[in-house]
């Protein structure tokens, strides 16, 4: 009888810690998302030099491991040997939760490529709603004429990074 009281309780404790401990996937704290283009597409150009527009192909878009900040996203190509921009972004809320990546597009100024709005990882309500530099903003915002983020204050562009330097 004291054995089937021991087993009871070591089973009810395995029950409640596993009920208690995070469920984790492999790259869900980062959402680290392989995205591929068939067109180019526009970025904001934030802190990084270098890529503005995105041409055809392979990215990897994830958020950066800050403490103080978990909206920043940063674009890398496919082998993730290189960035090719560093984002300020804001939350964005989405009542559909989607079970892929969604990417949503301010519509394009003519002759130019549609320029990213939002990112949205798989199975999440909040995305990432990307921040332009003012004067893009106003530009997006008369085409579309709807409200585009936008920075306040220009933002100096710093040096190209590469990731074999950092």
């Amino acid at each position: 009888m004291t054995f089937l009281k021991a087993a009871s309780t070591v089973f009810c404790m395995a029950l409640v810690g596993g009920m208690f401990s995070p469920s984790a996937k492999a790259d869900d704290h980062d959402k680290k998302t392989t995205i591929t283009f068939s067109g180019p597409v526009e970025i904001p150009p934030v802190y990084i030099t270098g890529m503005r527009i995105l041409p055809a192909g392979t990215y990897v878009f994830k958020l950066v491991e800050s403490s103080s900040n978990r909206h920043i996203v940063q674009i890398f190509n496919k082998d993730q040997t290189k960035i090719y921009a560093t984002v300020l972004a804001i939350p964005n809320y989405r009542l559909v939760v989607k079970d892929k990546t969604v990417i949503t597009f301010n519509e394009g100024v003519k002759d130019r490529p549609e320029a990213i709005r939002a990112w949205f990882y798989p199975g999440a309500n909040w995305g990432e709603e990307f921040v332009y530099p003012k004067a893009k903003a106003v530009e997006l915002a008369k085409v579309i004429k709807a409200p585009v983020l936008a920075l306040e204050a220009e933002v100096p562009v710093e040096v190209a990074a590469d990731l074999g330097r950092v």
